[in-house]
């Protein structure tokens, strides 16, 4: 008889639904830049990222400057989103750090907005091994008045796009401009059409790719160019975008 209900104990748990079972938790590190220029779109995304790891398996880590990055410290963490950081002004010890965590794929990264600011910027020269990781671009100029675009989804098929509308509209954004197109380096995702900038501007590109992953490195990796205006995080496609691409890059390897 003792059988038997161990057996009946045995099946009832194999059957719980998953919410009731135990969930390991992801623990992600976020690199937040808190410059004025950029800090009305990072606390909305603390806003935001606060209510994923609520409904979510996540557990987030704030830091404010890389000057903390080791081996060791990256070893603790299963995705780094670099939330409009910058990638100059970084330390030998973090840049080694990083480029081993992508390397290797120890983890996996999100680079928002502000991480293709890739130049010489306030006394500090490009990083060429993350000019590389971007499809081996540097900054050339950007919309300063701002303008509303629309963005196409160019891989329909890439799980980072997964319930994203083919045609999607930012309302507001810089659209960065880089010294050339990323595309034959990286896996383009989606592209901003540049004749529907509204107000009309001669800053353009023409193959202007906003969205990509670099395939060359072990890690999963996606770039999201916009990342400007707080008020993105009310537009459903940019937030689907976010998120897919969070979990997406958090199972850490290309495949």
């Amino acid at each position: 008889m003792r059988f038997y209900c161990l057996l009946l104990t045995i099946c009832l748990l194999c059957h719980l639904p998953v919410w009731s079972q135990k969930q390991t938790k992801l623990r992600v590190v976020v690199l937040a830049e808190l410059h004025e220029q950029h800090r009305p779109y990072v606390d909305a995304a603390k806003v935001w990222l606060h209510q994923l790891a609520t409904d979510s398996s996540l557990t987030i880590d704030y830091i404010e400057n890389p000057d903390s990055i080791t081996d060791d410290f990256l070893s603790r963490h299963q995705l780094f989103i670099q939330l409009n950081f910058p990638p100059y002004g970084w330390s030998d010890q973090a840049k080694a750090a990083f480029e081993k965590y992508i390397t290797t794929g120890s983890g996996g990264w999100v680079g928002v907005h502000h991480a293709t600011l890739l130049g010489d910027f306030n006394g500090y020269t490009m990083w060429p091994w993350f000019s590389q990781f971007m499809g081996d671009i540097r900054f050339t100029g950007y919309i300063a008045d701002f303008a509303a675009a629309d963005v196409k989804v160019e891989d329909i098929r890439h799980p980072c796009m997964k319930n994203v509308p083919k045609t999607f509209h930012i309302a507001k954004d810089e659209w960065y401009t880089y010294s050339v197109s990323p595309r034959k380096n990286v896996r383009v995702l989606a592209s901003v059409n540049e004749n529907s900038y509204n107000p009309n501007s001669t800053i353009k590109m023409g193959d202007h790719p906003v969205v990509w992953t670099n395939e060359h490195v072990k890690a999963r990796n996606i770039y999201i160019f916009m990342g400007h205006d707080p008020a993105l995080f009310t537009n459903q496609a940019y937030a689907t975008l976010l998120r897919n691409a969070i979990f997406w890059a958090a199972s850490k390897v290309q495949k």
